[in-house]
């Protein structure tokens, strides 16, 4: 039930975030789309922020089952918006049955099953696996898919053609590393604190909030940056930032607690703010007017690809990881056994007490492994932050005059 309620929500919900991109690049005026891209961003942003929170405070104070009708009064809402903001708009038969249902079947048939499998493939032995070999080819096949409806369409489901543009190129691929670390990050930490620390969900939640609050002390100033400071400058600063507050992760030992993320989640917070508001105008600008609505979509389908494929490497990562550290601790323990066995004894010579302490010295081992582990992934992150900042220099300069805004 849970998954096909996921899938729902996937086929139904992915829409939005392009179509919202489309009407800012076609609707507004060149002078005021600074000011739709700020807003749109600040909302993208917020989001992921400000859903554990509330996720967490449900699950605490009610059931996690309420966590799923939040987006009932926010649809609604949205419904209500759209009715009264849009034009009304004919739907044209003859348009839906040119469509390129190739691609439409393939995109999310290569997506879907490339997620699964990374995401599975460390835990299912990869291609020993019957499965994973099979997902892989159903993944190969949707890419096939939608390459010959790129081929054949009249109007292809997204054209990826577009990506060949260097700088709508160099956008797509920081797009899909910032969208790893966005996801990544939300995941990582909660799960930190869940098992190295002991919070509930609500408290983890609290901890990951807190990068919101550079946001929202500078939304007032993102129309006026928008305008004045070169997106180049802008998309530097918040990548250093990103990269630096993961970087002060690495640190992370077995006693860390949700106030050691203080410092790293605020500026964090800065570096995301900076980093994807900023990337979202120069999406917009890299390519001609024409372009916007196949450009947001390949946008969008880029920085959730690169959400889905950051939180399965991290699944892989992670137990890798934590089992490389728990192999060597081991070693460790092995090359200084003398001094173990001394330890041991301590807590009684019986068989019981040595089993107890045994057992007590694994465990600890096993935190300390996991812990290593984490530190290993804030690493990644703060390093793939760091290799795509000199993209930014491939983007053009924006002309600041009206019949550029557009670019």
């Amino acid at each position: 039930m849970m998954v096909a309620g996921r899938v729902g929500q996937g086929f139904t919900g992915g829409a939005m975030i392009p179509t919202a991109m489309t009407i800012i690049a076609l609707r507004l005026p060149p002078d005021q789309q600074p000011v739709g891209i700020a807003l749109f961003g600040i909302t993208a942003v917020m989001g992921p922020i400000a859903g554990p929170v509330l996720g967490g405070w449900l699950t605490e104070n009610a059931s996690w089952h309420y966590a799923f009708f939040l987006n009932l009064p926010v649809g609604v809402g949205l419904l209500l918006l759209l009715t009264l903001g849009l034009p009304p708009a004919r739907t044209s038969l003859e348009l839906l049955l040119k469509a390129d249902w190739l691609g439409i079947v393939g995109l999310p048939m290569f997506l879907g099953c490339l997620t699964v499998v990374l995401e599975d493939g460390q835990r299912e032995s990869w291609f020993e696996s019957s499965v994973i070999v099979l997902l892989t080819g159903f993944a190969l096949f949707g890419l096939l898919m939608l390459v010959v409806g790129q081929l054949t369409a009249e109007r292809p489901v997204i054209r990826l053609g577009i990506l060949f543009q260097r700088s709508f190129g160099s956008v797509i691929v920081m797009a899909v590393v910032t969208g790893a670390s966005l996801y990544g990050i939300t995941y990582l930490i909660p799960q930190f604190l869940a098992r190295i620390s002991g919070y509930n969900a609500l408290q983890s939640g609290m901890v990951v909030l807190l990068s919101g609050l550079p946001m929202l002390m500078i939304i007032p100033l993102f129309p006026l940056l928008t305008r004045k400071l070169d997106l180049r400058i802008a998309i530097v600063f918040g990548l250093m930032c990103y990269s630096v507050s993961c970087y002060v992760d690495t640190g992370l030992t077995a006693g860390a607690d949700g106030g050691d993320f203080n410092f790293s989640q605020l500026l964090r917070g800065f570096g995301q703010a900076f980093t994807l508001i900023f990337l979202n105008q120069a999406m917009t600008r890299s390519v001609p007017r024409e372009q916007a609505q196949d450009a947001a979509g390949i946008y969008t389908a880029a920085r959730n690809l690169g959400g889905s494929v950051g939180l399965a490497l991290i699944g892989t990562m992670l137990d890798r990881q934590t089992s490389l550290h728990t192999q060597r601790l081991m070693e460790s323990v092995a090359a200084n056994s003398l001094i173990v066995q001394e330890r041991v004894l301590q807590s009684g010579s019986d068989p019981q007490s040595v089993q107890l302490s045994t057992v007590n010295i694994f465990q600890v081992m096993i935190r300390e492994a996991t812990v290593m582990a984490f530190n290993d992934m804030f690493y990644f992150f703060a390093i793939s932050l760091l290799v795509i900042t000199p993209l930014v220099f491939i983007l053009r300069p924006i002309q600041r005059a009206p019949a550029a805004a557009i670019h």
